[in-house]
């Protein structure tokens, strides 16, 4: 037994695609409210925090590697979360107890690539970009 088709089937055809909707992934997660409480961020894209940790994370399986990451805890809501430091030897712009920008890491709410477990990745440090101290093109100020 298939859809109805008939000519005065709108309002059957409506109430079974709302029913129907509930199958689809992206839909629950936007309209139960779950995914919003689960997440760090609160819904926001960015989100500032104190660094309380270095750690190294070691890659998944085929890749050895020791990924450089942070502890953080938020601000807004004292969550605590892990944070990728990008690119070669950005780890030593980030201090403990230094005030970061934290954003997500692409997947929508996945981890990325071979990082296990970390979903964040750090934007700026201390109020300067951290491309920009890559870069040399600013200095971290001193406190």
């Amino acid at each position: 037994m298939g859809k109805p088709r008939g000519i005065r089937c709108a309002r059957k055809l409506v109430a079974r695609r709302r029913q129907h909707r509930w199958a689809q992934k992206s839909y629950k997660k936007s309209h139960l409210g779950t995914a919003l409480k689960a997440n760090p961020f609160m819904g926001a894209s960015h989100a500032k925090g104190i660094v309380l940790e270095k750690i190294g994370i070691e890659a998944k399986q085929p890749n050895s590697a020791i990924r450089k990451c942070v502890r953080v805890q938020l601000i807004k809501n004292g969550k605590k979360i892990a944070a990728f430091v990008p690119r070669d030897g950005c780890l030593n712009f980030v201090d403990e107890n230094d005030e970061v920008l934290v954003a997500g890491f692409g997947r929508k709410g996945h981890a990325v690539g071979d990082i296990p477990g970390v979903r964040f990745k750090i934007v700026k440090v201390a109020g300067v970009s951290l491309k920009a101290l890559y870069l040399e093109k600013k200095d971290k100020p001193r406190s």
